[in-house]
């Protein structure tokens, strides 16, 4: 749903998403915002004339949130919807359109922890073994290996992978530099068998035409142009349902995987929150729940006063 051209308030919408984009918001938030606010000005013109942002108070924000219940949407889509519009009342906070942000007042809905899917270890080695071995066909086997062991091996985001410059790997002391969400950098270890990947992939790796070398993406499609989030993850659901038979995988589920074996193996819990560029250890922590049930049906199975 796009934001009309012919008012006020969209014109705000409209330049906020553009600050967003500024920041390196990722393109999936731009989006999923885009969506939200125009759904929330659709809501405001239904009612009369869409309002400027002095006049969205506290009620309207409430009134708002009780038509989405009314509509019977999750509350995870609630809380989204929430949070955009927040972000855009403090970017009018900050230009000085507003006294406050009513938005911040209103509650945010609460929704139950759910922990995260994790693959095994056997079947993360089932996977990763898969793609060496060559079992699928591929018009790029290398480039696929190589950026199965990026996702576990380091843990990072499918929109941190696909960014990634030539630039970024240091071979010599095996690091990269990943750029992770609001442009913060972090450097993060590359296991032996995975910078192994990545050199037989590069040496493979047609080069960029007109691009200068150090910003040439390190994982590129079949037509030579950087390779995207959606084409990443498709290459991993088709390893995944030939290797695993599991349609589920999804990328994140191997950076789940990533922090979650490490946590067995008894790493920092802050190292870990480092390594995966989390802001808050809270974030991080949902691992240690993880690692608690595994403990649990252990012991389940083994006690003999769990019997």
């Amino acid at each position: 749903m796009p934001l009309p051209a012919d008012d006020e308030l969209a014109r705000l919408m409209g330049q906020y998403l553009d600050d967003l984009r500024r920041q390196n918001a990722s393109v999936h938030t731009v989006r999923n915002y885009a969506s939200d606010l125009a759904q929330f000005h659709d809501y405001l013109a239904r009612a009369g004339t869409p309002q400027p942002p002095a006049e969205i108070d506290v009620l309207l924000n409430r009134e708002w949130m009780a038509s989405m219940y009314a509509a019977n949407l999750e509350r995870v889509s609630i809380r989204r919807k929430l949070s955009a519009l927040r972000g855009f009342l403090e970017y009018c906070l900050r230009q000085g359109l507003i006294a406050i942000n009513p938005a911040t007042l209103v509650q945010t809905p609460k929704i139950p922890r759910k922990l995260p899917d994790v693959p095994t270890e056997e079947q993360t080695v089932a996977l990763l073994d898969g793609a060496e071995a060559g079992k699928l066909e591929s018009p790029m086997p290398e480039r696929d290996r190589a950026m199965l062991e990026m996702l576990y091996g380091c843990g990072v985001r499918i929109s941190e992978l696909v960014g990634m410059n030539t630039g970024d790997i240091d071979f010599g002391e095996g690091w990269v530099r990943v750029r992770g969400k609001r442009k913060k950098e972090r450097q993060v270890p590359i296991p032996s068998q995975t910078l192994g990947a990545l050199r037989t992939w590069m040496e493979v790796r047609p080069p960029q035409a007109g691009v200068p070398r150090e910003q040439q993406a390190v994982f590129l499609n079949r037509r030579g142009g950087r390779l995207t989030e959606r084409g990443a993850s498709g290459i991993l659901k088709m390893y995944a349902i030939a290797l695993l038979g599991d349609s589920s995988l999804h990328p994140h589920s191997l950076r789940h995987a990533y922090a979650t074996h490490l946590l067995r193996a008894g790493a920092d819990l802050r190292a870990i929150q480092e390594l995966l560029g989390h802001a808050s250890l809270s974030t991080t922590q949902r691992y240690t729940q993880l690692s608690l049930l595994d403990l649990m049906q252990v012991y389940d199975k083994a006690h003999p006063r769990a019997k």
